[in-house]
């Protein structure tokens, strides 16, 4: 079939179609006359183009699902790698959804402060403001274990069997211990937003991920995540972020008991306060807590580091 035809059945333009195939996306068939052949596989692969394009994933995101669709597969999201960039596209979102609510409160902050700013009349507590106690966590709790080992624990590992933390070896070794990372298909326990310090697991398992190189370079000789959740869950979490270190999985928090880490309890689990140890030859070296930005964690991990290598 010709251009035409697809563009008719597919429900694009002839130049959406000739850009899909500028991208190497679809690749018709080219007769002697030099005119081209599209065949039914190009026209279901220009639809579901089309889609991901409404869906807001872009041409060059695509491949997955035309992969997929390659292989024989139904639809173009029967494969694990599809399902994986959707995913990806969903953490896109809400990261962007976070930083346009952001942006929000700064606008609505600043229109306040410019309405009040030559008034007499004192300015209105925003009904959508956030409280102060739910904003960080709750201070101390966890000072008490620098200095001390490393107690005989092994614990399941996302790389494949268990990692004993007495057996880190020499060197400095960064296990960051967080609540519970959040994923598309789970609900999150009620309340989680207002519990303090709670929020923002994600956003600092990103925040490894993207230092784990320098992290290396600044003398670190491993980075490990340590929850309470399950291997099989964490493991979700590792391919879906691609993160570069293992997940530790400590579901009955016997390194909380041993060491007395903080903890708290949601949706009926009792879960880990957010810190992070620093163990060096098989001694607690330092302790971060509370931690307030998750997001930034990893860089003030990485500076203390360099200013204490």
């Amino acid at each position: 079939m010709r251009i035409g035809d697809v563009a008719r059945q597919a429900g694009v333009s002839t130049k959406a179609i000739r850009r899909y195939e500028a991208l190497g996306l679809i690749r018709p068939r080219r007769l002697a006359n030099g005119y081209r052949a599209f065949s039914e596989h190009d026209v279901r692969a220009v639809r579901e183009l089309r889609t991901l394009r409404e869906l807001g994933i872009p041409a060059g995101r695509t491949r997955p699902f035309l992969d997929c669709l390659a292989s024989g597969a139904e639809t173009a999201d029967d494969c694990p790698s599809s399902m994986a960039e959707y995913r990806t596209a969903i953490d896109g979102l809400t990261a962007r959804i976070e930083e346009l609510t952001a942006l929000r409160e700064r606008l609505a902050d600043r229109l306040e402060t410019a309405a009040y700013r030559n008034s007499c009349a004192s300015r209105p507590a925003r009904a959508d403001a956030v409280p102060a106690a739910i904003a960080a966590p709750p201070p101390g709790g966890a000072g008490h274990v620098r200095g001390r080992r490393v107690p005989a624990i092994d614990l399941p590992a996302t790389s494949g069997g268990s990692v004993a933390l007495d057996g880190l070896g020499a060197g400095r070794s960064v296990l960051y211990v967080y609540p519970l990372t959040g994923r598309p298909d789970v609900d999150l326990p009620a309340g989680w937003d207002s519990i303090p310090g709670a929020r923002g697991c994600t956003a600092e398992a990103c925040g490894f991920r993207d230092h784990h190189r320098d992290l290396l370079a600044a003398g670190a000789t491993a980075v490990y995540g340590v929850s309470s959740q399950d291997t099989a869950y964490q493991r979700e979490v590792v391919e879906r972020l691609r993160l570069p270190f293992a997940m530790l999985s400590d579901p009955g928090l016997r390194l909380a008991a041993v060491l007395g880490l903080p903890t708290f309890e949601a949706g009926g689990d009792r879960l880990y306060s957010r810190l992070t140890l620093i163990v060096r030859d098989g001694l607690i070296e330092h302790v971060f807590h509370p931690v307030d930005e998750p997001g930034a964690h990893a860089g003030q991990v990485l500076e203390w580091m360099k200013a204490t290598a």
